[in-house]
């Protein structure tokens, strides 16, 4: 169980790099499951303890809010990125044990 320290820390640096990113545009990639990956662009509206709320734009200038879960991130169901360079914001990889 040594490995379940550093994936509360992971979490944690999740919340408080998202908290630095408050009101920022971001790009998110939701893995809804059966095949369905969902592509958004939205900002940042609040960060909570244990989800962060994005506010997406939908067709014909509507918006919506998705919260999400940090440690949907951590796992890669969540990707997020920075719109401005597509660059991918984290890059923690869960790997299958053999």
């Amino acid at each position: 169980m040594e490995n379940e320290a550093p994936i509360v820390n992971r979490v944690d640096q999740i919340k408080d790099r998202l908290n630095e990113m408050k009101d920022e545009r971001l790009k998110v990639r939701a893995n809804m499951g059966r095949s369905r990956i969902v592509e958004r662009n939205g900002r940042l509206v609040q960060v909570h303890p244990s989800l962060f709320i994005v506010e997406v734009e939908e067709r014909r200038g509507r918006t919506s809010r998705q919260s999400y879960q940090y440690v949907d991130v951590l796992t890669g169901t969540v990707e997020l990125f920075d719109v401005e360079t597509g660059e991918r914001l984290f890059d923690f990889v869960v790997e299958e044990q053999e």
